[in-house]
Formats: C-alpha cells, sequence, structure tokens
C-alpha cells in the first residue's frame, strides 16, 4: 500500500512540474512574440515593456485567454465587439482587427490618464503599477497589482527596458 501510494505522490508531483514548466514555456513564447511589439510602442509612448508584457501576460493569459482567441483583446478592455452578431456568446471585451491594434489601444488608454504626464519618462515598473492601480485599472486594483508585479519579476521582464 505504501508503494502505491509513493507511485501516486511521484505522478502527481511529476504532472504538476511538467504543468508548470509547459506554462513558463507559453509565457516564454508569448514575450518573445509581442517583445518587438511592446519595445516599439515602449518608445513611442514611454511606457515600460515590462508594464506592457506584464499587463498583456496576466490580462490575456499569455495570449490563451478567450478575449485573445475571439477578440484579439490582449489588455481586457471593455468595448464594442461583433460576437452577437456572429451568433457567439455575449462579451464586454472590445474587439480588433489584430494583436497589435489591442497594444496601440491600450497604450493610448494609459496615454489619457491623470498620472501619465507624471511618469512617462521612469522607467521603474512597479511606478507604473501602482499609479494603474490607484487610477482603477482593474476592478480589483490590489490583487491585479500582486498579479502584474509577480509576473513583471517571474519573468525578468524589467530587464527589456
Amino acid at each position: 500500500m505504501k508503494f502505491i501510494r509513493y507511485i501516486i505522490l511521484i505522478f502527481c508531483f511529476t504532472t504538476l512540474l511538467t504543468s508548470q514548466v509547459s506554462a513558463q514555456g507559453v509565457v516564454r513564447n508569448y514575450i518573445s512574440k509581442y517583445k518587438e511589439l511592446a519595445t516599439a510602442l515602449s518608445d513611442q509612448y514611454g511606457i515600460p515593456v515590462a508594464v506592457i508584457l506584464g499587463v498583456a501576460i496576466v490580462e490575456s493569459s499569455a495570449g490563451k485567454g478567450p478575449a485573445v482567441r475571439n477578440l484579439n483583446n490582449h489588455f481586457g478592455i471593455e468595448g464594442h465587439n461583433t460576437l452577437i452578431a456572429q451568433g457567439k456568446h455575449k462579451s464586454r471585451y472590445k474587439e480588433y482587427e489584430c494583436d497589435s491594434q489591442s497594444y496601440e489601444d491600450f497604450c493610448k488608454l494609459i496615454t489619457r490618464k491623470h498620472f501619465y504626464e507624471r511618469i512617462k519618462t521612469k522607467k521603474d515598473p512597479v511606478l507604473w503599477v501602482n499609479a494603474m492601480s490607484k487610477a482603477h485599472y482593474s476592478e480589483i486594483p490590489e490583487a491585479w497589482k500582486k498579479k502584474i508585479i509577480t509576473a513583471i519579476h517571474a519573468y525578468h521582464l524589467e530587464s527589456l527596458d
């Protein structure tokens, strides 16, 4: 009986480890795919690459979430979409023709926030995430802030700035 428990424990641990490695691979692929776009937008708008990618990773589940798959929406931005007209489910999220449109709209949205002019040239991603959280970018600001900062640090996104 102990041997069976040991085998089950080993199997569970291996499965957990494999799924974590696989999830990290998904995120790393996402970063590789969108790093150039985020860098170009960072140069244009003064928003750190780490912030752009950190928010996108969390909000889009590294490109695997339904808003990305159905609407090309990487940032959870609300707005008009055509899903109901296509006979699909209702969604509050904005639809984009392509990924780059979603990324640019995110940057434009941030430029309209009251904190933007004060910090637009600063590269500290935590400063940006705190400002966005205080400006209620998310409906759950504290939990959102923690997730974004964790993603930035876990994937060393600050090294991209």
